[in-house]
């Protein structure tokens, strides 16, 4: 079966080509899209959003060199890609409602992805919002199962921005003073390690999610108590 392992397996041979790419072809946007795909599409859930962000972080200033030297716009960006992603996927949910969880399974697509985020709304409820930012798979599925629940539209955008301004700050400028940290104590660079670096963040943000996806006892999800803790 080809899992979320295997892809990051493989991204580690292609992340510094990537990155890289990111700074000297304008592929900001793209950095944007990937954000705002992986919290709200449903599509997006493989995508390796943690990892991208720290390695963006750690070129920030050659990203902020994009717009007149400011590397905190860069965040503030993708700070919006993240709210306008969750915004997305709210509106989904609300629109297709319980009919989804009839939905036909596909490669994009896996019911147990939303089953299980369903399963973690109700056990965190209003903040599953803010907590699903920092995980892997959940962070796509949490706001179109708020959308399912009909979560107060000004419940979820609270959360919403919060999170997004939380997990964003932390990953970027985590890699940012990281990396600046590094070049004065050990004058090295992060940029020569994207690899091993990526794979790191990838096994640690994943594995307990994996885990929780394959090897823990699922329970029947239902969608008739909809109402937010």
């Amino acid at each position: 079966m080809f899992s979320l392992l295997h892809i990051t397996m493989l991204q580690g041979g292609f992340i510094q080509q990537f990155i890289e790419w990111i700074i000297t072809n304008g592929g900001l946007y793209f950095l944007l899209f990937v954000v705002f795909a992986e919290t709200g599409l449903f599509v997006g859930f493989f995508l390796p959003g943690d990892s991208l962000l720290f390695a963006a972080g750690i070129y920030l200033e050659n990203l902020g060199k994009e717009f007149f030297g400011l590397p905190y716009v860069v965040i503030i960006l993708v700070i919006i890609a993240s709210f306008l992603g969750n915004i997305a996927g709210y509106w989904f949910g609300r629109k297709t409602g319980p009919l989804l969880y009839e939905r036909k399974e596909t490669w994009l697509f896996r019911k147990k992805h939303l089953l299980r985020a369903t399963e973690f709304y109700h056990q965190y409820g209003k903040a599953t919002i803010f907590l699903a930012k920092f995980l892997p798979i959940i962070r796509t599925f949490a706001p179109i199962v708020a959308g399912v629940v009909k979560m107060e539209r000004p419940t979820f955008i609270f959360y919403n921005l919060l999170g997004s301004i939380a997990w964003v700050c932390s990953m970027m400028l985590g890699g940012y003073f990281l990396q600046s940290w590094v070049e004065r104590e050990f004058n090295f660079s992060l940029k020569d390690h994207i690899e091993a670096i990526t794979i790191a963040i990838i096994l640690v943000t994943t594995l307990p999610v994996i885990y929780k996806l394959f090897f823990t006892k699922k329970q029947p999800a239902t969608t008739t108590d909809h109402n937010s803790k």
